[in-house]
């Protein structure tokens, strides 16, 4: 049994807690809280309670318990951030994963801006402490593309890696292509289904894709980089007409972000990628190539966000946890 403190009952910390419910997995719940509210309850805490109050619009526990107050009070094993992003401070997240490493506990997190912006204070601190800090969740969602680098290519000497890091830019790059659509019908159309954000700017000019390649360079290359260093072009600019000159020539557009660490280039642009190449992939996917010297190139494909998608990396990441550290301790 390893036991955990949820911070973030949106839909990623939701996610989660139903597939905790549904795989009945060894995970109890000690703490929980989300924006508004918390609980601590070393018993465990009644997840589907939880659940049902929030889905009904309430908060899922008192006003009076706070998620630092669940970070410093309650009993666990590890702790699970999964609050929204600040890709400027990392705050409040950053000051949550360096309570829990405090008290020497394993930290499990989704959220990028904590992972771009200090992860050598982090790792330090947790090998310090004597703790893991996990963080696949932050890069393409359900791929677990982290751990296939540091655990599957080990001994590899990668040269590139590229791809597709942004669900909603390869949305409406797919819908551009499909039915000539202008950009702005396209961002319309997938806001109306949910892929986009009223305010997409962190989509749709790269920064979210930017973040991504900050957080591999930075934790599976061995680089030290940060935001500025990335060269980056969004999609508002590009036109159907930049589209059909890209069919007239068998390919398409995708927004690729990319990697040479030997020549420290990190830029995400939107480039022509031949249809038949494996990076183009439709609707929200995502997709990432790495060259290596031993494995050659291996591509990547997956659903890179999305409630259910994301816990699929977080329950790894503890279970991996639990597997290594906690059983038997």
């Amino acid at each position: 049994m390893i036991r955990i403190a949820l911070l973030g009952f949106g839909s990623v910390g939701r996610g989660i807690a139903r597939a905790i419910l549904a795989k009945n997995l060894e995970i109890t719940v000690t703490g929980l809280a989300d924006s508004r509210s918390g609980i601590i309850d070393a018993g465990g805490i009644d997840l589907a309670a939880a659940l049902a109050r929030k889905g009904n619009g309430g908060p899922c526990g008192s006003p009076g318990v706070s998620p630092a107050d669940v970070v410093a009070k309650a009993e666990y094993d590890v702790l699970v951030e999964v609050t929204p992003t600040n890709v400027e401070t990392a705050e409040p997240a950053l000051g949550h994963i360096r309570g829990a490493l405090r008290r020497h506990k394993h930290v499990v997190t989704s959220n990028k801006g904590p992972i771009a912006l200090a992860y050598p204070e982090l790792r330090d601190q947790a090998a310090a402490n004597g703790v893991l800090l996990k963080y696949e969740a932050t890069v393409c969602g359900a791929i677990p593309l982290i751990h296939a680098i540091r655990e599957g290519l080990a001994g590899n000497t990668i040269s590139r890696l590229y791809g597709v890091f942004n669900g909603t830019c390869n949305y409406i790059l797919t819908r551009m292509a499909e039915d000539s659509l202008t950009y702005e019908q396209a961002l319309a159309e997938a806001r109306e289904l949910g892929y986009a954000e009223a305010d997409p700017t962190y989509d749709v000019e790269g920064i979210d894709a930017a973040i991504k390649l900050v957080i591999l360079a930075n934790t599976v290359l061995d680089m030290q980089t940060a935001l500025d260093d990335v060269e980056r072009t969004g999609i508002t600019l590009l036109t159907p007409d930049a589209l059909r000159l890209a069919e007239d020539q068998d390919c398409t557009i995708r927004l690729i972000g990319e990697i040479v660490p030997e020549a420290g280039v990190l830029r995400v642009s939107p480039r022509i990628v031949a249809k038949a190449h494996p990076l183009v992939v439709e609707g929200t996917l995502n997709a990432v190539t790495v060259e290596t010297d031993l494995a050659g190139d291996l591509t990547f494909i997956g659903k890179g966000a999305g409630s259910t998608e994301t816990a699929s990396a977080v329950i790894g990441d503890l279970l991996y946890i639990h597997d290594r550290y906690v059983q038997g301790s």
